[in-house]
């Protein structure tokens, strides 16, 4: 058995080994000739991708913001508690938030008139820009679903949703190579070798040990597939019961859109390819589904998430947990990108409902992250729980616009690193 002094100092070979291999190997110098040529200039490194440069961010009035003298701004109040509960019990973004933390301890929250002055005085907006300047980027939503299940395994429920397996390894890269910010391998040991973890297809053919992993049993792999991408749900069991199950870990391969796989054959065209329509594929081909469901290598693990305490202010909110660690209250919260956006601060959102052209803006938190979200100008919106909550953001995917509210005085807003999961 191979003990975790051995697993760490294995890793951090492994993550040595990843960073060297992102480096340009030199050529054999050439041999000497009696008039040396001038050295060729070196290759141009690439060019980053526009998910990985800064954001741009510029100060506006509050008269910038379309539809804010409109917005319910009271309705976002218990969102922007909990976002202080957690930016105050940080360490790193305790000092920036701490004035209007406590200045929110003496509003009221039902006064929308009070809300409304609380948000203008402690707050200024800053415009948010990719980097070549575009104030404009994609919306998108999400949901927590329902799904029909058991905690044992019956012909009705045969699909397995599992916790994190006790093999699975997070290599922290930065803490070898500071340039690699922001990157985390997930791996396994196997003999005196980590490697990558295994896909979504070799844990469904049964590869990774997860034995006593099992936290549900559902009926459909397309639900439980759809369960990994929203990355939490609750499952209603057959006494009535209902279990909340959370994202706790992801195997460290890339997300692919299955929707995209069936773009690309044509199947579906971009326009059609919403979750109705892959569950209609699916309905028409359960032949092919399971080799659809491969095409995407990334797999998610979950937590059994047990309620709130009574009577604490994440009580208020009956939604599943972001990554920053709060619930996240309906149709207020988003997930960013936590490179560009600084997660907890609240977002002034501007775009449209979908599939219409009804104006959405409002105020909103940004609470959660996702493996498609990347960008600045980027937001998953959080639509809440049950059927219509899916069917709004199964068709969400429209042009916005965003604004962080950062405290007054603070300078630029400044992006802070998730948690760890």
């Amino acid at each position: 058995m191979t003990t975790p002094r051995l697993r760490l100092a294995l890793a951090f070979a492994f993550a040595a080994a990843i960073a060297a291999g992102c480096a340009t190997v030199p050529p054999p110098a050439p041999a000497p000739v009696p008039t040396p040529a001038p050295a060729p200039a070196p290759p141009a490194p690439p060019a980053p991708s526009s998910a990985a440069l800064p954001p741009s961010f510029r100060a506006e009035p509050w008269s910038a913001l379309p539809g804010w003298l409109d917005d319910r701004l009271q309705d976002a109040w218990p969102a922007w508690l909990v976002s202080c509960r957690a930016l105050t019990d940080r360490e790193s973004t305790r000092e920036t938030w701490r004035a209007p933390c406590d200045a929110a301890a003496t509003v009221d929250g039902r006064d929308p008139d009070a809300v409304r002055r609380f948000f203008e005085a402690q707050f200024t907006p800053w415009s948010v820009a990719f980097p070549d300047g575009r104030t404009t980027g994609l919306v998108t939503g999400y949901y927590e679903p329902l799904l029909r299940g058991s905690r044992t395994r019956t012909a009705a429920f045969p699909v397995p949703i599992y916790a994190a397996p006790d093999d699975l390894l997070t290599v922290d890269l930065a803490s070898l190579h500071p340039e690699l910010k922001d990157k985390r391998v997930r791996a396994r040991v196997e003999g005196k070798r980590v490697v990558p973890y295994w896909t979504r297809a070799e844990i469904e053919r049964g590869a990774a040990p997860l034995d006593g992993k099992v936290l549900a049993y559902v009926a459909d792999p397309l639900d439980a597939a759809f369960l990994q991408i929203q990355g939490s749900g609750r499952v209603e069991l057959p006494d009535g019961s209902v279990m909340r199950v959370g994202y706790a870990d992801q195997n460290g391969h890339p997300f692919r859109f299955i929707g995209r796989v069936l773009i690309d054959r044509g199947e579906l065209t971009r326009d059609t390819a919403s979750m109705p329509a892959i569950k209609a594929w699916a309905r028409r081909n359960p032949d092919k589904l399971d080799a659809l469901l491969d095409e995407n290598p990334s797999y998610v693990f979950f937590r059994d998430v047990p309620p709130p305490a009574p009577g604490t202010i994440d009580a208020t909110i009956d939604g599943p947990y972001g990554s920053l660690g709060v619930p996240l209250l309906a149709q207020r919260a988003i997930a960013v990108d936590a490179r560009s956006i600084p997660l907890g601060a609240p977002v002034f959102l501007a775009t449209v409902f979908p599939l219409s052209d009804r104006r959405l803006e409002r105020l909103v938190l940004a609470q959660d992250t996702g493996g498609a979200i990347r960008g600045a100008v980027r937001a998953d919106f959080f639509w809440g729980f049950g059927e219509e909550a899916g069917r709004q953001a199964g068709r969400m995917k429209q042009d916005g616009r965003m604004w962080i509210l950062w405290p007054k005085d603070a300078g630029p807003p400044a992006p802070i690193a998730p948690p760890n999961p």
